[in-house]
């Protein structure tokens, strides 16, 4: 496999061209960005009646025990305003998604949010407020929004007027250049078991977030990753490297090791609806991290903007344990803040001439990181039948909002997916890696069975 050095395939370049384009926002709302709005795009200004405070732009100074560079409390000692259940749901109903709703009404006895003071952490280098201005002027949604050019380094569309450049900026949200973590795949049954589906060491690093690089010398990939597993025994030593790209005739590249083949293989249908078999298939490829991967499958109208509570500066509930991270249905609400903030809803439909498992879906955008923070997924009847939680951590070394895990329900199976928990791990920002590490040869290397 090799690393692909030039800027973007002939293919693409052609797109560029031939596509259409939605022009860059005006030289007065470019302006805006840091004054009125935030520099990644939120409204700066709180809410009327101040449950929503202004954002004010200072790095959270976080002291005390930590897990890897994940602190593990940020707010300790603040206790919740309120809770929500089943009991008193009606009360909050404007500002939950149905999801949550639908969770309280299936596990009523169980199942509840604590909702803290809103706290609006997240924050970026200034490196990345230089690069999210400079992209409002330039960025542009290409083909349908099928890819990008003239963006790098920032969110891409920081005052988005598409459904699609929201889900973009939720692909290319702020991320360190590179990270090592530790992570379990961990599945939740019908009868409130939980089973691990494997446990993982994996590395990720995020080109598009390299300090040194630039919208002219980016080839269009924002994001490669490699994991070995260590956990159950039988899959010791199974790898997937995957390398996703703007470019959208090849999104995604995957290479899979297999421990019994002893060889490495091309991985074409990890992407998408394909089961996913790092969790015993308990959801889809890219329902990981809330979304993952292209967004060409479905079309994207921007609903608006909404107050909602919504999981946020949730580092309690990823550096507790295992044992203390789960009720028997979901996560421990105990362990979890929810927060009111204003997001943005994004619906999906599949698009003209595709297919997805997953029909429709309504998407929650937390405003000021650009993070998914809830989805709701509908069948062909248009019924509810899967929710996903996102429960992002702030880290204070970067400093910024981050996102692990995702909890995906599957709500006719009562089933849940836990995906890439950090409970009883580690999660480090370190040095980039050499990019041949990311390669299917390097596995195959370095395999010990």
């Amino acid at each position: 496999m090799n690393i692909r050095n030039t800027v973007f395939t002939a293919a693409a370049a052609a797109l560029f061209c031939t596509g259409l384009a939605r022009a860059a926002v005006g030289a007065d709302e470019v302006a805006t960005l840091g004054t009125t709005l935030t520099p990644l795009g939120g409204e700066k200004a709180g809410n009327a009646d101040g449950s929503i405070p202004a954002w004010s732009g200072k790095p959270l100074q976080v002291s005390g025990a930590s897990v890897g560079d994940v602190p593990k409390a940020v707010f300790p000692g603040e206790k919740p305003l309120f809770s929500v259940s089943a009991a008193n749901m009606e009360k909050y109903r404007d500002k939950l998604s149905e999801g949550t709703v639908a969770l309280m009404q299936r596990y009523p006895s169980s199942f509840r949010i604590d909702v803290y003071p809103t706290h609006r952490t997240a924050v970026a280098p200034q490196y990345v407020y230089d690069n999210t201005k400079k992209n409002a002027a330039s960025c542009q949604a290409v083909d349908g929004g099928k890819t990008l050019k003239g963006c790098y380094g920032g969110i891409p569309f920081p005052i988005p007027k598409s459904g699609v450049e929201v889900i973009w900026n939720h692909l290319l949200r702020l991320e360190p250049e590179s990270v090592d973590l530790g992570a379990r795949n961990v599945v939740g049954t019908a009868d409130g078991k939980r089973t691990l589906a494997t446990r993982i060491d994996e590395s990720f690093q995020h080109l598009y977030y390299y300090r040194d690089g630039s919208a002219d010398t980016w080839n269009g990939e924002y994001w490669i990753q490699r994991f070995n597993t260590t956990d159950p025994p039988f899959k010791r030593g199974e790898s997937l490297v995957i390398h996703d790209s703007i470019d959208p005739a090849t999104p995604r590249q995957a290479w899979q090791y297999l421990v019994g083949q002893r060889r490495v293989r091309r991985a074409p249908t990890v992407a998408y609806d394909t089961p996913d078999f790092v969790a015993s298939g308990a959801n889809y490829f890219d329902e990981v991290m809330g979304f993952m991967g292209h967004p060409d499958r479905y079309s994207w109208k921007l609903v608006g903007k909404r107050e909602m509570y919504v999981p946020y500066n949730a580092n309690q509930a990823v550096t507790v344990s295992q044992d203390e991270a789960f009720s028997a249905n979901h996560l421990n609400p105990a362990n979890v803040r929810w927060e009111l903030h204003r997001v943005w809803e994004v619906e999906a439909t599949v698009a003209p001439g595709k297919r997805h498992a997953v029909p429709k879906r309504r998407f929650y955008f937390d405003e000021d990181s650009w993070v998914m923070l809830l989805m709701d997924g509908y069948d062909a009847e248009g019924k509810l039948w899967r929710t996903s939680q996102v429960t992002p951590f702030y880290v204070p070394k970067l400093p910024g909002l981050l996102i692990k895990p995702v909890i995906i329900f599957n709500l006719e199976a009562k089933t849940f997916s836990a995906v890439q928990s950090l409970n009883g791990e580690y999660y480090k920002i370190v040095d980039r890696k050499p990019e041949s590490y990311f390669t299917g040869e390097a596995v195959a290397a370095e395999a010990d069975r």
